[in-house]
């Protein structure tokens, strides 16, 4: 299924995503902080706020968020927790950049949605000389319930054809990537933070969360049952619960000085 029917899947269920999507760790917004210089009150772009979980923390700092959002759904419930918040409903690659100029764009777990002809050269547009890209990813990887992953494979091989077959890689595995941002010529040096840690689920909040995973929305209502049944059934068999360990990887780079071609 292409990027673009998945990356709308998200607000099919907004208030579903917004319960059970995690946030993201306190450390990350101050790496941002000090990479930002400990600005007093950053002019910030969120790329893709959704309901809001990356977007809170930096609002309860008092920076100023201005968000682009393409589901009209996530970015409803955006507003309602968030009356400070201004956000615009549009997808980033066609939305006519303001006038101003921000300190920092941030996009967390979204910027791979966006068409990458246009994600890194638009985000430099939007921010002014010296101001920082920042991208959040977020990696499933090795630990927790280390058994369970491996195990309930089965379920995605007889259900879906998503099936991980070489398993969840230790952080230290996945790679740091920064071709994308070195090879458009409009940032300095790539900066890698990264934030290790883990969240237990019941069964039942273990299945609200994969239903807000844009790959099990888009299966058949057969096929989703059966993973579903096959997935609870394994988590009842460790007991009712299980441990999933995360990676929050945090990207970043300045605009270089020089004005940039459109300027």
């Amino acid at each position: 299924m292409s990027r673009e029917r998945l990356r709308k899947t998200f607000g099919e269920d907004a208030e579903l995503y917004d319960r059970v999507r995690p946030t993201y760790p306190p450390r990350l917004y101050d790496d941002l902080s000090e990479l930002l210089g400990n600005p007093r009150r950053p002019r910030v772009l969120e790329i893709g706020c959704g309901t809001g979980q990356a977007t809170a923390p930096m609002i309860k700092r008092g920076w100023s968020v201005k968000a682009v959002e393409l589901s009209p759904e996530l970015g409803r419930v955006a507003r309602q927790k968030l009356p400070e918040l201004e956000v615009i409903i549009a997808d980033f690659e066609n939305w006519p950049l303001p006038a101003e100029r921000f300190d920092l764009v941030v996009s967390a777990t979204a910027f791979h949605w966006i068409d990458p002809e246009v994600r890194v050269p638009k985000s430099a547009d939007a921010l002014r000389p010296g101001g920082l890209l920042a991208i959040v990813s977020t990696h499933h990887i090795a630990g927790g319930s280390a058994q369970y992953w491996l195990d309930v494979q089965d379920c995605y091989r007889r259900f879906t054809d998503d099936a991980d077959e070489v398993g969840l890689r230790p952080a230290d595995a996945i790679p740091k990537d920064s071709a994308e941002i070195d090879e458009s010529g409009l940032f300095g040096p790539v900066i890698f933070r990264r934030y290790e840690w883990e969240q237990t689920y019941t069964t039942s909040e273990y299945l609200d969360l994969i239903s807000s995973y844009s790959g099990h929305r888009a299966l058949t209502t057969e096929a989703r049952d059966g993973l579903y049944d096959c997935i609870g059934a394994r988590i009842e068999a460790e007991g009712g619960a299980i441990t999933k360990r995360y990676l929050t990887e945090l990207t970043a780079a300045n605009r270089l000085n020089q004005p940039l071609a459109s300027e």
